[in-house]
């Protein structure tokens, strides 16, 4: 299951971050659909009923735009299928924070959605998982390994994730970079091209409830899951539908070519995450802050040595220090409200607060 991510980007960050090559190999960067930059809040610990950023295709909301032409928009997560008679959307009875791929033919509350094509991804810097032991659950941080050059390459190829969280005892080991080859524009020079925090993709369904008084429509998300991988069952035996690399978010979105018995086909276990330990301040929801995501070593109480990841994040990191993040409220209204126990981060992105080590993480 996934019932907490990680976005720390900024709105800009989040859209530099999902450049796509349209029909005609032209890179392209999406836009936030108008106004919904302002709803979305960077977070280190987001819970169901807080807003999070989504891709779908722009025909979503324009019949007219492109067939291949994405668009960001905010959506809250937990889904409220159209159809919801209730004035209050937080009066639903059930969890729709996920589906399981299993049923999705099965409930009314994601069939109508996956049937109309109202397929979207959602994007974060990785999720939490709890594993049950004895007297106690251990967090992790789950995302995408980390490699240097542009940010929307395949995983398949690159070294075991396994190496990367529980193998403490070798924590310099990761993937070797890949070598980057970003996009030349017109003039021969290099396009500008994400080459920090590769964002999660998670594939989703969406829907818009408009309550029966009338009022602004509400557009919210569920995060379709799967059988864990193989590298994942110690932790939990469910994960989200992982969609790794451009051709499967493309295929995904596509409802007008893709239909929706083959885009199921793309909803598989992949075994391409990778995670590490972290401390039990993310088991509250109220605590927003870079440790909740910094790597414990739950066998010990000190704090763990940098790794050639970080390493490899801080140099990207010296070299961006001029990009701005976002820290102001957000737009909300009753139908959008942010999650009370969701508190603004002090500084969004990246693990940027561990990475340079600013501060220590707190111990089990």
């Amino acid at each position: 299951m996934c019932g907490r991510i990680a976005c720390t980007l900024a709105p800009d960050e989040v859209s530099r971050a999902c450049r796509y090559r349209d029909r005609g190999g032209r890179r392209r960067r999406p836009g936030w659909r108008d106004g919904d930059a302002d709803k979305y809040r960077p977070s280190y610990n987001k819970s169901p009923q807080s807003v999070s950023p989504v891709l779908l295709s722009h025909r979503h909301f324009d019949k007219n735009a492109p067939l291949d032409e994405c668009v960001l928009a905010s959506m809250r997560w937990g889904l409220v299928p159209s159809w919801f008679k209730e004035n209050n959307p937080n009066k639903m009875q059930y969890s729709t924070s996920n589906c399981r791929s299993e049923s999705l033919l099965e409930k009314k509350s994601y069939k109508g959605p996956l049937m109309k094509g109202q397929r979207c991804v959602i994007l974060a810097d990785g999720f939490y998982e709890w594993r049950r032991q004895e007297k106690d659950k251990q967090p992790f941080f789950i995302y995408f390994p980390q490699i240097q050059g542009p940010s929307q390459g395949k995983t398949e190829d690159q070294c075991d994730p396994m190496t990367s969280a529980l193998n403490m005892e070798n924590p310099d080991m990761i993937c070797p970079p890949e070598e980057a080859s970003p996009d030349l524009t017109e003039e021969g020079k290099a396009a500008d091209e994400w080459t920090g925090w590769k964002l999660l993709t998670m594939a989703g369904l969406f829907d818009c409830w408009i309550p029966p008084g009338g009022g602004e429509p509400l557009y919210t998300y569920t995060v379709i899951t799967v059988n864990a991988s193989p590298n994942l069952q110690s932790i939990h035996d469910r994960m989200p539908a992982i969609l790794d690399g451009e051709e499967e978010v493309r295929r995904w979105l596509n409802f007008g070519e893709v239909k929706s018995l083959d885009a199921m086909k793309l909803l598989q276990s992949k075994n391409t995450l990778t995670f590490h330990p972290v401390s039990s301040l993310v088991n509250n929801s109220r605590n927003n802050s870079p440790e909740c995501l910094q790597p414990i070593d739950p066998q010990s109480k000190k704090e763990p040595k940098p790794t050639a990841s970080s390493k490899m994040m801080m140099n990207w990191l010296t070299s961006n220090k001029s990009s701005k993040r976002k820290e102001s409220d957000p737009c909300e209204d009753e139908g959008q409200k942010e999650s009370k126990s969701e508190t603004e981060p002090k500084s969004a992105g990246l693990l940027q607060q561990w990475l340079q080590g600013a501060k220590k993480p707190r111990s089990n």
